[in-house]
């Protein structure tokens, strides 16, 4: 008629099991979750709008490097290297990542 030590801890860890899970699941899922969409994906966009840049470049363009350089690219390397001239006569070659932004972009010339 009375139930057994066994039987009485058996019947708690058994029910007592989904609610550890979820509550503890569930949070994870959303912290993770969160953090996806408030840090990895802007980050992500940001990414290949850079990459997105640098394919972009052209002779002309007047850019600005991670180092505060401001210049005039005057010729455009296949080994991801540009020729940035920042004086008259003075030009300099950076990694074309080293890129951070472009401000003055020049217009394609038009096919003949």
């Amino acid at each position: 008629m009375f139930a057994t030590p066994a039987f009485a801890q058996a019947a708690g860890t058994a029910a007592g099991a989904p609610s550890i899970l979820n509550s503890f699941l569930i949070p994870m899922v959303l912290v993770f979750g969160i953090m996806y969409f408030l840090m990895i994906r802007p980050q992500q966009k940001k990414m290949k709008q850079h990459k997105a840049m640098i394919e972009a470049l052209r002779r002309g363009d007047q850019v600005v490097t991670q180092g505060g350089i401001l210049g005039k690219v005057s010729k455009v390397q296949e080994d991801g290297m540009v020729e940035v001239e920042i004086a008259d006569g003075v030009k300099v070659k950076v990694l074309r990542s080293t890129i951070v932004s472009v401000l003055n972009k020049t217009e394609p010339t038009p096919a003949a």
